[in-house]
């Protein structure tokens, strides 16, 4: 299978190519590096498994895919748009940006796919499109999107761009919305990333929450949810029938534990055998779009047999001990 993943050098790229090389798929990466897509994470794919079925292609996403370009990738069986600017505050502080880019970026993709014989497209989108929910409600697929931040809004616009090319009959999509991924290779800007580090360096952890209530969010590893698009691409797609209110596919990719921000870094703490310090911060001081709780449910895929193959407690555990 010939594969082409977007934003791939991002810390969920990163372990989505190393579990399709392990198939032995061919996978073709775009990526900016200009973002959060780091050469190391490249650089580390190459040094396990080689370059036979790796190629990688800097291109900016905002500018169009030329038909050089294009012959360069060659043939593609399955397209995965993980490419985005995903970080939440920055995205705040720069909206245009954000929005744009993630925005053109789809629409590019989009218009790249309609012209090639393609499988599947999958739109990787977020949990954060629907909004916050109650714990210990969830939202089901296909909910209202109502997002608070700029990022979210950009990827709702850009689920919604893909559903008009989709019932166009110009692109075989599939919508996957997923929460919180963690991993090997992470970001630093992400908080599990700084809980660790704040314990390496003895430093107090700022917690997410207020005198009522901490933050939530359920976790999962990437190579889990890696695990999930594969079985998702293995059951194909659902075509557009004209004059039918129909939907394309979509699946939510969820961990198996919701643990609020404590739980979580008492977790990282207790795996990495250091005391916790930490402060409970109220984040709606300095962003009142920020949202506590986040949830979703997990009905279609669960419909096609799909579990995590690690899980919550051993993936954090190797993550944990394999950044040390």
């Amino acid at each position: 299978m010939n594969l082409l993943v977007t934003g791939g050098a991002g810390s969920i790229g990163y372990h989505v190519i190393r579990y399709f090389l392990r198939l032995g798929w061919n996978i073709t990466v775009i990526d900016s590096f200009r973002h959060r897509g780091y050469h190391e994470r490249i650089q580390n794919i190459v040094d396990e498994f080689g370059e036979e079925k790796l190629h990688v292609i800097q291109h900016d996403l905002v500018c169009p895919i030329s038909e050089k370009m294009k012959a360069d990738i060659g043939d593609v069986d399955h397209i995965i748009h993980l490419a985005a600017v995903s970080d939440v505050f920055w995205g705040q502080e720069n909206p245009v940006y954000t929005v744009k880019n993630n925005v053109e970026s789809t629409i590019v993709m989009c218009e790249y796919a309609k012209t090639i014989p393609h499988k599947s497209f999958i739109y990787f989108s977020t949990d954060e499109v629907y909004g916050p929910v109650t714990p210990p409600d969830a939202h089901p697929e296909w909910d209202t999107h109502r997002p608070s931040n700029f990022y979210s809004a950009s990827k709702a616009m850009s689920e919604d761009l893909c559903y008009a090319y989709w019932r166009n009959g110009d692109v075989n999509l599939i919508i996957t919305n997923t929460m919180n991924n963690f991993g090997e290779w992470q970001s630093p800007a992400k908080f599990p990333v700084k809980v660790q580090r704040a314990l390496e360096e003895n430093k107090v952890v700022e917690i997410h929450g207020n005198d009522k209530e901490l933050g939530s969010r359920f976790y999962i590893h990437s190579e889990d949810v890696a695990d999930a698009l594969n079985t998702i691409m293995e059951h194909g797609v659902h075509q557009h029938e004209a004059g039918e209110l129909d939907d394309p596919l979509r699946y939510h990719i969820v961990g198996d534990t919701r643990l609020n921000n404590l739980e979580l870094a008492q977790n990282i703490a207790g795996i990495m055998g250091k005391d916790l310090m930490f402060d409970i911060v109220d984040f709606h001081k300095d962003n009142p779009a920020h949202d506590i709780h986040y949830g979703l449910e997990n009905n279609n895929l669960a419909k096609l047999g799909w579990k995590e193959p690690m899980g919550f407690t051993k993936a954090m555990k190797r993550t944990i001990e394999s950044n040390e």
